[in-house]
């Protein structure tokens, strides 16, 4: 599990700062600033970890008092990752103020906000409002990369819906386009 955390989290550096986010006005944003990025869904940190190799100062979050405990433990052993912040948050309810991050990466984690909703107008409804909050805590021209397993097509156009509609623009990545579900990475900027 670890590696596949790594491997996605790398993966996912190469989209947030790739050529396909790139507007042809835009500057390129340059991979080696020390950006703000939020871990949402940090789980264990092993994309916090990764993100804080790379030079960036990483605040993550996760519903989960354990898992932060775990990260808590490791942060106590390796010096590299004492400047790491961690929140116990909810990713549907975030106490962040208004454009403080310059990116957002997720992994692994952002399809649990609907897990346990079987009513889709309420799906709809979470949906888009953590889209719109990330929205807000985002700065401008800043970028989301999200990797997650939706269940099947209709989610995956739930998620996507939820963002378009909240002041992003963006592409999905999959590893096989018939893919009904499995890994998928939404590739997200917000509009200008």
């Amino acid at each position: 599990m670890e590696r596949n955390q790594k491997k996605s989290t790398i993966l996912s550096l190469d989209y947030l700062f790739g050529e396909k986010l790139e507007d042809k006005e835009e500057q390129n944003i340059n991979p080696e600033d020390s950006f703000l990025i939020l871990d949402l869904g940090c789980g264990t940190g092993f994309s916090s970890e990764i993100l804080i190799e790379k030079g960036y100062k990483v605040i993550g979050i996760d519903i989960l008092s354990d898992m932060l405990l775990k990260i808590k433990e490791k942060k106590s052993i390796y010096q590299e990752l004492h400047g790491l912040e961690l929140i116990l948050a909810d990713i549907n309810y975030l106490p962040f103020k208004n454009e403080k991050f310059d990116h957002i990466v997720s992994i692994s984690a952002y399809n649990f906000i609907i897990n346990e909703i079987h009513n889709p107008r309420n799906k709809i409804n979470i949906l888009n409002n953590t889209a719109n909050a990330l929205n807000k805590i985002l700065k401008d021209q800043g970028r989301i990369v999200i990797e997650f397993y939706p269940e099947n097509e209709k989610d995956l156009e739930l998620f996507n819906k939820s963002f378009i509609n909240n002041g992003f623009e963006g592409f999905m990545v999959k590893g096989n386009l018939r893919q009904q579900a499995g890994q998928t990475f939404l590739l997200l900027k917000k509009k200008a």
